[in-house]
């Protein structure tokens, strides 16, 4: 059973970068759309950025776009969000996500994952 684990959240500064890391075990992420999710504060879960199963797609949400770019690394099973420009409205949970389908198609909706991380929590600061 694949497990997914976030790492690389944190405390910045506003203006500054992180890069989330999202590591497979017990199973290969090759052929499917790996996706970032976050959970702002009292707020409902949202899309932030997806990627293709072949890496030749990707979708990201209009708030963080230009700002945050998602890649993956098959060789090491893992998925990345670089996040630059980091603003207080992007403090959050951020959770990794792999689809249920291996269509390769990098879907938004996060009914289209069905394996989720634990979560990496980002605060962005003023």
């Amino acid at each position: 059973q694949v497990q997914l684990v976030e790492s690389g959240g944190g405390l910045v500064q506003a203006g500054g970068s992180l890069r989330l890391s999202c590591t497979a075990s017990g199973s290969t992420l090759d052929g499917y759309a790996l996706a970032w999710f976050r959970r702002p504060p009292g707020k409902d879960r949202e899309f932030v950025a997806a990627i293709g199963g072949k890496s030749t797609s990707t979708v990201t949400e209009n708030s963080v776009r230009g700002r945050f770019f998602i890649s993956r690394d098959y060789a090491k099973n893992t998925v990345y969000l670089q996040m630059n420009n980091l603003k207080p409205d992007d403090t959050a949970i951020f959770y990794c996500a792999r689809a249920e389908s291996r269509d390769g198609f990098a879907y938004s909706q996060a009914f289209r994952y069905n394996t989720w991380g634990q979560g990496t929590q980002v605060t962005v600061s003023l």
